[in-house]
């Protein structure tokens, strides 16, 4: 892939309707959908790199990610902000959590033993 065409699906890809949705109204509310975009991307290129000195060639990447983050909600002119809840994040602290509180009590116990 060339560096110009990498550009352009990069442009393409992050623009501001990938972070909000559009607008939609909801039992006389306004909603906004949010969310969290990355994305990166790289390239090289080089001449002369075969074994008989003729090779040339260049490559481009690109990798674009997004989560929802919330929804704005605006509501008799107030406008207020709802987080979406990532369920799986919660889940993986409260088991990292539970895991070094047993290994605590582990070693706490083992040590009052052997006084």
């Amino acid at each position: 892939m060339k560096y110009s065409d990498l550009l352009a699906q990069a442009r393409d890809a992050i623009t501001v309707r990938r972070v909000f949705g559009e607008p939609y109204e909801s039992d006389g509310a306004v909603v906004i959908t949010a969310a969290s975009v990355g994305g990166g991307g790289g390239g090289g290129g080089g001449g002369g790199n075969g074994p008989d000195g003729q090779g040339e060639g260049e490559g481009a990447a690109f990798g674009f990610g997004a989560k929802p983050a919330g929804v704005f909600v605006l509501r008799d002119d107030k406008l207020s902000w709802h987080p979406a809840v990532d369920v799986n994040a919660i889940i993986a602290t409260v088991g990292a959590v539970l895991i070094a509180g047993i290994g605590a009590f582990a070693v706490t116990r083992r040590g009052r033993r052997r006084a």
